[in-house]
C-alpha cells in the first residue's frame, strides 16, 4: 500500500498590508508497488515508433532495437500495443482491424511484437496527431485499462496544417501520459515539449543513435514503477482568496496552474498523473485578503487525493506582523525554485532570441540563465550552457555567444531546461 507525506516549506509571516503567500509543498511517495497491481485498473502500455522516410538506416535500427528493449521492460499482464507512425498512423501489434487493440503481455505476445518491430521500414511523411489519435482509440478499446503511458520516438518535424497537432494533444489531455525523445536534430522541441507537457510526460533529446536503448529502457522501467495509477494535487482556498499559480518545480517545472477543475468553490484538483516511490515539489501562490497585525489565517489546504480519498495534506498559513525581521525573510526553498523557474524562461528565450538572429537579447537572457544555474547549484544546466556560450564572468551573467555551437548542444539545453536541481544541503 503506497504511503505519502507532505512537508511545506514557506515564510508564513506577511508586513502590514501584506496579501501574497508563497509555499513549496513536498509530498513524498513509498510503496507505490507495480503498474496495474494495486487493484484500481490495469495498466497498458503503447510504443510509438516514427517510421517516416526521414529515418535513416542507423537511426531505423536503433530505434527497432530500442523499442524492443523497452518491449523486455513491460511487466507480464500489462496491455500493451505498438504504433508505427507515418503521414498516417498504423497499428503494428496487436494485428486486429475491430475490437481489443491491446493484449496482455506474455513470452509469447513479446515475441510476436518483437517481430512485427523488426519488419518496420521507414517511408511516408510525418502526421503526429494521427499517432496521438490512434494511442488514444487503442486505449478506449480496453475500458478496464485506467492507467495509461506511451512512449513516443520521432525523427522530425510535424508536416500537418497549423492547429491539427493541437488539436490532437488536447483530446489526449487527461486521457493518458507520454514521454516523448527525438532522435538526431531534425525535430522541432518547441513542438515536441507541447505533447510532453500537455500530457505529463517528459522529453529530451537523443543525439546519437546507440543512445537510444538505453533511454527506452529508462522510461519502460519509471513507467512500470509507477504504481499509483493517477493522483490529483487538491488546493482549497478560503473565501475571497485568490489562487496566483500552481506549479510542480521538481524533478521538472510544470505550469498546473490552468488545468485545475472545480471541485466545489474554494476548491480545485490539478492532475498529477502516476506515481512511483518519488519525491515532487509544487510552488503554490495564493493571494489573500490583508488583515490585522497579529491575526493568523490558513492561506491553503495542499492535499493529494486518489480518487475520492485524500492521502496527505499540508496547511500553508498566513500571520501578519511588524517585526521587519520575519516579514523580510524569504524562505529558502521558494527562493530557489523562483530562481529555476526564471532559469527555464532565460535559457528558452535566449535560445528562441538566438534564433531569430537577435545576438543582444540572446547574450542577454542566456548570460542571466548563466547566472542563475550558478546561483541554484544547477550543474547541468551550467554544463550544457558552456556548451553554447563563452562564460566570461557566472556570477555576473556575462557571456559571450560562440560562433560554432552543434545544433544537438543546443537542443539538449533547450531540452533540459525544465530540468530541475533541489535545494543544496548546507
Amino acid at each position: 500500500m503506497a504511503e505519502f507525506t507532505t512537508a511545506v516549506f514557506q515564510n508564513e509571516f506577511l508586513p502590514d498590508g501584506g496579501t501574497d503567500v508563497n509555499a513549496i509543498v513536498t509530498i513524498s511517495c513509498k510503496g507505490a508497488g507495480t503498474a496495474g497491481q494495486s487493484g484500481s485498473g490495469d495498466a497498458g502500455e503503447i510504443i510509438i515508433v516514427d517510421t517516416s522516410g526521414s529515418m535513416g538506416p542507423a537511426t531505423m535500427a536503433a530505434a527497432k532495437d530500442a523499442a524492443q528493449a523497452a518491449l523486455a521492460e513491460i511487466v507480464d499482464g500489462t496491455w500493451f500495443a505498438i504504433i508505427a507512425g507515418a503521414d498516417r498512423a498504423m497499428l503494428a501489434y496487436p494485428p486486429v482491424t475491430s475490437g481489443p487493440a491491446l493484449v496482455q503481455m506474455t513470452p509469447e505476445a513479446r515475441q510476436q511484437a518483437s517481430a512485427s518491430i523488426a519488419r518496420f521500414v521507414g517511408s511516408g511523411g510525418t502526421a503526429i496527431s494521427t499517432w496521438l489519435d490512434l494511442a488514444g482509440q487503442v486505449f478506449a478499446s480496453v475500458p478496464q485499462v485506467t492507467q495509461r503511458h506511451a512512449l513516443l520516438l520521432t525523427d522530425g518535424e510535424n508536416r500537418e496544417r497549423p492547429g491539427r497537432l493541437d488539436e490532437a494533444i488536447n483530446r489526449a489531455t487527461g486521457y493518458y501520459q507520454c514521454d516523448c525523445r527525438g532522435a538526431g536534430t531534425d525535430w522541432q522541441v518547441a513542438e515536441i515539449r507541447r505533447i510532453a507537457q500537455a500530457l505529463l510526460g517528459t522529453v529530451d533529446i537523443i543525439p546519437r543513435p546507440e543512445e537510444m536503448r538505453a533511454q527506452f529502457q529508462e522510461i519502460m522501467r519509471a513507467s512500470m514503477a509507477r504504481g499509483v495509477a493517477d493522483a490529483k494535487l487538491r488546493v482549497w482556498t478560503p473565501q475571497g482568496a485568490q489562487v496566483l499559480f500552481v506549479r510542480q518545480v521538481a524533478p521538472t517545472l510544470e505550469d498546473l496552474t490552468d488545468r485545475g477543475i472545480p471541485v466545489n468553490p474554494l476548491t480545485r484538483d490539478y492532475p498529477t498523473g502516476a506515481w512511483a516511490d518519488e519525491s515532487r515539489d509544487y510552488h503554490v501562490a495564493v493571494r489573500v485578503a490583508a488583515k490585522a497585525l497579529g491575526q493568523e489565517q490558513l492561506a491553503a489546504r495542499v492535499q493529494l487525493a486518489l480518487g475520492d480519498n485524500v492521502v496527505t495534506q499540508g496547511l500553508v498559513k498566513a500571520t501578519w506582523s511588524n517585526n521587519s525581521e520575519l516579514t523580510t525573510r524569504i524562505d529558502k526553498q521558494v527562493a530557489h525554485y523562483t530562481g529555476q523557474t526564471e532559469l527555464a524562461a532565460a535559457i528558452q528565450e535566449g535560445l528562441a532570441a538566438k534564433a531569430a538572429g537577435d545576438e543582444a537579447t540572446a547574450t542577454t537572457k542566456l548570460g542571466r540563465a548563466v547566472q542563475l544555474a550558478a546561483e541554484t547549484g544547477n550543474e547541468e544546466a551550467t554544463a550544457k550552457l558552456r556548451k553554447v556560450v563563452d562564460v566570461d564572468n557566472e556570477a555576473e551573467g556575462t557571456v559571450r555567444l560562440k560562433r560554432a555551437v552543434e545544433k544537438a548542444d543546443e537542443m539538449a539545453l533547450d531540452t533540459a531546461s525544465t530540468k530541475t536541481t533541489r535545494v543544496r544541503k548546507g
